[in-house]
């Protein structure tokens, strides 16, 4: 047999598969609206109905969502390890994914503190008053991080990494090859695996489509499938409306000035604020109120319980 003289030569007659797709990918999951200071100050006055947004409101989330990680470990018998500077990550949860006998699941969570951009507050001053107060900033900071280590059904191994701190910035790891691995599994067909990529393969050119078919739609439900299982700090929102049609834009009309006259006194304020029948104290945590705001031409309703809040209004369109 005579040796190739030459790379194209090499590559002509001596290739015996030859496959493109994605390898490993690293991908930022965050929160877009929480990533300027603007954003985390509306978030904590806004969402969370705070009179001002200072970095001391941040840290009851970080707590529970660290009370939350604890708890998860134990109830599911994961084990949770610490990672030093200068070890190599992959290696050490390696044995781990080995003992691992079931098809997907959490294998091992790890913890490492990391630098990462977080937000703080500053005190500034006015200067037309001279008063303090506080100033939502992004900084730095040596920051706790979660890595979850798991085994997907239909991606192989991946990691999330979550970070402890606000805005709880988060990256997900993938392997193309190991995906296509799991497809070709589940589908029955021969192969020959390398660390990181197939040798061989009985069907290339269904591996190809395999490889192909990794789209950025399967890598986002890979990660709300997981998000669903593992503790995470964001807690779940919604919204929901009932739109009720009546026939005349002036029954709507008759229809939400009665609702609004029965559930008022006497007189007609353009802005009533009404608690709920319940003793409240200076203990009671979260804001119980309704508002009737008449002002202008469009009545509103506005319901507020702790973070849930309802919105009624009358629209002639």
């Amino acid at each position: 047999m005579s040796l190739p003289r030459s790379v194209a030569e090499v590559l002509k007659q001596h290739v015996t598969l030859e496959v493109e797709g994605i390898d490993r990918m690293y991908l930022n999951v965050y929160q877009h609206r929480l990533q300027t200071y603007r954003g985390v100050a509306a978030f904590f006055r806004f969402h969370r109905g705070a009179t001002f947004a200072s970095s001391a409101l941040m840290n009851p989330i970080s707590k529970s969502f660290i009370a939350a990680v604890d708890c998860f470990v134990k109830q599911e018998q994961i084990p949770l390890i610490t990672f030093t500077k200068g070890q190599r990550k992959d290696d050490i949860t390696q044995e781990y994914r080995s003992r691992f006998n079931g098809t997907e699941g959490i294998v091992v969570v790890g913890k490492a503190q990391e630098k990462t951009p977080v937000f703080g507050t500053e005190k500034r001053r006015n200067p037309q008053t001279g008063q303090k107060y506080p100033w939502i900033v992004r900084t730095t900071g040596m920051v706790n991080h979660y890595y979850f280590y798991g085994i997907d059904e239909d991606f192989g191994p991946f990691f999330l990494k979550i970070c402890t701190y606000f805005p709880y910035n988060a990256k997900l790891c993938i392997n193309g090859h190991e995906y296509v691995k799991q497809q070709l599994a589940k589908e029955g067909i021969s192969f020959e695996a390398l660390d990181n990529g197939v040798l061989s393969c009985a069907n290339p050119t269904r591996l190809q489509q395999l490889c192909d078919g990794l789209s950025a739609h399967k890598i986002n439900a890979l990660l709300r499938k997981w998000l669903a299982r593992i503790p995470h700090p964001f807690t779940p929102q919604a919204e929901f409306s009932l739109t009720q049609v009546l026939d005349r834009p002036t029954t709507s009309r008759v229809f939400f000035e009665e609702v609004i006259r029965e559930n008022l006194d006497i007189g007609r304020p353009d802005h009533v604020l009404l608690i709920f029948e319940l003793r409240i104290t200076a203990q009671t945590p979260g804001r119980f109120r309704i508002r009737v705001i008449t002002e202008g031409v469009t009545p509103s309703l506005h319901m507020d319980y702790k973070r849930s809040r309802i919105k009624q209004y009358h629209s002639a369109a």
